[in-house]
């Protein structure tokens, strides 16, 4: 099978688990993790290299790159590939990410396979997200990139996030409620999320909640907003938003930022 073939190519240059990466790919990783911010693809073409000598970081590393289109193109084949190669040899970021992803794949990069460069991301300019700062954007995008995997409108899922914590990664309110998605110790459980204050795992526990919601209401906006701020026992005892003013306001603000009655539902699933 082509995914055995290229899976056994992978783990054969990977390093035994446990046994550490060797000097001049730590040296290497360092290198490129610098660049990450600097110019992404530079760094993709280090990790590339890396991950052909042996490093499984720098599988996990690429496969960052290409599931959030940092440097190289976008490309959810590619990294859950890299992901799960990474994952068997006992990377457990990797395998976070793999779940998030949402795919097995078979695909890996030509630069893994052969001493080529990676295929540079077209230059482009991003869209401006308004009223927030850089580190708001940042948790922005990977709030879009992660609702686009779980087919949620990146726009609900980014409004959701806004009114719930102005996309805070450390936000805590007074209900215990955490991270940016604001997950209560509860349905972060529910949702498999062993770290609240990871961004990643947090979006990842709301954003599913959400799909999760939006199924249960077939897509009522009002619904899946009262639902996510009061719970959808309370919502179905009232057969619509409950008499809460909390809960009442809070579902302005949501669709204040997202004007929908219905969701609007995605058609595609990107990379696949």
């Amino acid at each position: 099978m082509i995914f055995t073939l290229v899976f056994s190519t992978v783990v054969a240059l990977a390093p035994v688990p446990n046994m550490g990466e060797a000097p001049v790919l730590v040296d290497s990783l360092a290198a490129a993790a610098k660049l990450e911010s600097l110019d992404a693809w530079e760094a993709a073409a280090l990790y590339c290299a890396a991950a052909r000598n042996g490093s499984t970081e720098a599988q996990y590393r690429l496969g960052m790159l290409y599931a959030f289109g940092e440097g190289v193109p976008e490309n959810r084949k590619m990294a859950a590939t890299l992901f799960s190669s990474a994952a068997g040899q006992g990377h457990v970021r990797a395998q976070a990410m793999l779940e998030t992803i949402r795919l097995g794949a078979s695909q890996l990069p030509p630069c893994i396979l052969a001493d080529v460069k990676p295929e540079r991301m077209p230059e482009v300019t991003p869209p401006t997200l308004p009223a927030l700062n850089a580190n708001q954007q940042k948790i922005a995008r990977i709030v879009r990139q992660i609702a686009l995997w779980h087919d949620v409108d990146p726009n609900f899922a980014l409004s959701i996030a806004r009114v719930e914590s102005q996309l805070n990664p450390q936000a805590l309110s007074l209900k215990s409620a955490q991270g940016v998605m604001q997950l209560i110790p509860e349905t972060a459980e529910r949702f498999n999320v062993r770290d609240a204050f990871n961004a990643t795992q947090n979006i990842k526990g709301g954003v599913r909640y959400l799909r999760w919601l939006l199924d249960r209401y077939q897509g009522n906006v009002k619904l899946v907003a009262a639902s996510y701020n009061a719970g959808e026992k309370a919502v179905d005892r009232y057969h619509g938003v409950p008499p809460y003013p909390e809960t009442q306001q809070y579902v302005v603000k949501v669709m204040r930022l997202y004007p929908y009655a219905q969701h609007k539902l995605i058609q595609r699933r990107l990379g696949v």
